[in-house]
């Protein structure tokens, strides 16, 4: 499991000029799911998300989490991050897991991400085509991989 998050003062994500999610400060997630992917990714995943300290303390220092803050998280299905480029200029998207597999995965995890954060997380529409809108604060951003945890 892939998420490409990013720290933002606000976030939205429309499907056919509707908003249908959308968040003040906090985290816009990126979530590619791979056919691996099993519970033990997606629980690894919401812990760091939830957790992870991208936020500054009084002292300026990225010393808070969403938890420690209140923020929110807006989550948005994207394939695209299991894109390979290796061979010639179009990418490929093989390693990612088909919608009848990712989307009750990612499903369950914007329901354990809600469970860790206490609160409802919103989302994109799964499978559509989707516009992320987002103010990106620092800017802030990192890519976290279940399967090659730093």
């Amino acid at each position: 499991m892939r998420v490409l998050l990013q720290r933002a003062t606000r976030a939205h994500v429309s499907v056919d000029d509707a908003v249908c999610g959308r968040i003040g400060p906090g985290l816009l997630l990126l979530v590619g799911i791979e056919d691996a992917d099993t519970d033990t990714d997606l629980a690894w995943m919401a812990n760091k998300v939830a957790s992870l300290r991208v936020f500054e303390d009084d002292n300026g220092v990225m010393n808070r989490s969403l938890l420690d803050t209140g923020g929110e998280a807006l989550a948005v299905s994207q394939f695209t991050l299991y894109g390979s480029y290796r061979k010639g200029n179009r990418p490929s998207w093989g390693r990612a897991a088909r919608g009848d597999v990712s989307q009750p995965l990612f499903d369950a995890f914007v329901e354990r991400l809600g469970e860790v954060l206490g609160k409802p997380v919103p989302t994109g529409v799964f499978g559509a085509e989707m516009q992320v809108a987002l103010v990106n604060d620092g800017p802030v951003t990192l890519m976290l991989d279940s399967r090659q945890p730093e």
